[in-house]
This record gives structure tokens, sequence and C-alpha cells, in this order.
């Protein structure tokens, strides 16, 4: 019986050995690459970031600027056709109870509504700007509208029977109170922000309501620092 030769025994595959080299190169370069961003970012971003905020900031005071002006120009324009209503309406509605100077006739009293109304969309504009600057403008706004209806409670009372009107002029006179302080509150700001501006000190008082509680303009010359 032939004998069974023996198989030659195949070798074994050599099995290849961890690159353990490369694969430190590798963790190495993206720890390299990662910490050189991190770098980059911390000694890069906030210069860049500063410089964003400073123009931004610049920004934010050339049009705050503008709009100081603009609304110190409304202010004016509405002061000189305010005053001559609030002093006759004033004369309309004495303190304490006393006899009204003299009593407008209706034709007057119109052209009073049609003065405050042309203020109260004069300031109706609401523009976004800083802090100081809208507290100035809402202050406006909040003047015009109380002494729009210290106007048009007045005509109201003009309608009534005598014996309840003296109420009905009493809040009116009320009305026209609140409406002058809240422009003294108003200008006051308006002063202080043109300041801020750069513009100087800047008046728009109304001068003709004296001594009704208002806050009134400093002894500063205008335009000074």
């Amino acid at each position: 019986m032939p004998s069974k030769t023996a198989r030659s025994a195949r070798p074994l595959p050599v099995q290849e050995k961890p690159r353990q080299g490369r694969s430190r190169y590798a963790i190495g370069l993206v720890a390299a690459i990662l910490v050189a961003g991190s770098l980059g970012y911390l000694f890069g971003a906030p210069d860049a970031t500063e410089n964003s905020i400073a123009g931004m900031r610049a920004a934010e005071m050339k049009r705050d600027a503008q709009q100081v002006t603009e609304l110190t120009s409304t202010a004016r324009t509405t002061v000189a056709e305010v005053t001559k209503v609030m002093m006759g309406l004033g004369e309309a509605l004495p303190p304490g109870g006393a006899l009204a100077a003299r009593t407008p006739d209706e034709a007057e009293i119109g052209e009073w509504q049609k003065v405050m109304k042309q203020a109260v969309d004069r300031h109706a504009a609401t523009p976004s700007g800083t802090t100081a600057t809208n507290v100035a403008r809402a202050g406006f706004r909040s003047a015009v509208d109380a002494m729009a209806i210290a106007v048009d409670t007045y005509a109201y009372c003009q309608k009534l029977p005598t014996d309840v009107r003296a109420g009905c002029l009493e809040v009116a006179l009320r009305q026209r109170t609140a409406g002058v302080m809240a422009w003294s509150v108003a200008a006051t700001q308006l002063d202080q922000i043109n300041v801020d501006a750069g513009h100087g000190h800047q008046h728009v008082y109304l001068t003709s309501t004296p001594g009704e509680g208002g806050m009134m303009a400093d002894s500063l010359p205008e335009g000074s620092n």
C-alpha cells in the first residue's frame, strides 16, 4: 500500500504589525492643527470683534447725533406754534376758579385744535435711536398729546350746560398743566442729549407758562458746553 506522503506545511501568513509610528504622527498632526486653530481664534478673533463693536458704536453715535439735530428742529417748530395756543388756553382756564381773562370764540378754538393736531402728527414718528434720544422723543409726543386733549376738552366744555361746565373746565386745566409739565421734562432731556452729542445747550421750553411747576431752562448760553 503506497505510503502517504506527508504534505508540506504551508507557511502561516505573516501578520503586519500595527503602524504605530504613522498613527502617532497623524494624531500629533491633528492635535497641532486644533491647537493652531484655537490660538488663531484666541489671538485673532478678539481684535476683529473689538473692531466690529467699535465700528458699530461709531455708526450709532453718528446716527444719534443726526436724530438729535432733527428732533431739536422739530421741537422748535412745535414750540413756535404751541406756545400761542397754551397761552390762550391758560387765559381761558385760570387756576383756582378765577374768572377767565377772556373767552375765545368757536373759530379760535377750532384754530387751536388744528395747530395741536399738526403738532401731534409731527411728533408721531418713532425712529429707533439711543435710549436717551428715545426718552426725549417719547416725552415730546406725550406732551403734545396731553395738550391736544386739553384743547379738545375745552372745546367740548363749551357745549355743556353752565351748571356742569365748571367741572369740565377743571379737567381741561389739569390736562393742560400735565402737557406743559411733560414738555418741560422732554425739553430738559433734549438739552442734555444735545450737550452729549457735542451740539451744546439747546433750550426748547414753553416760555409762556412759568410758575406751573414745570422745569425751566438753565442760565447757560445756547450752544455752550
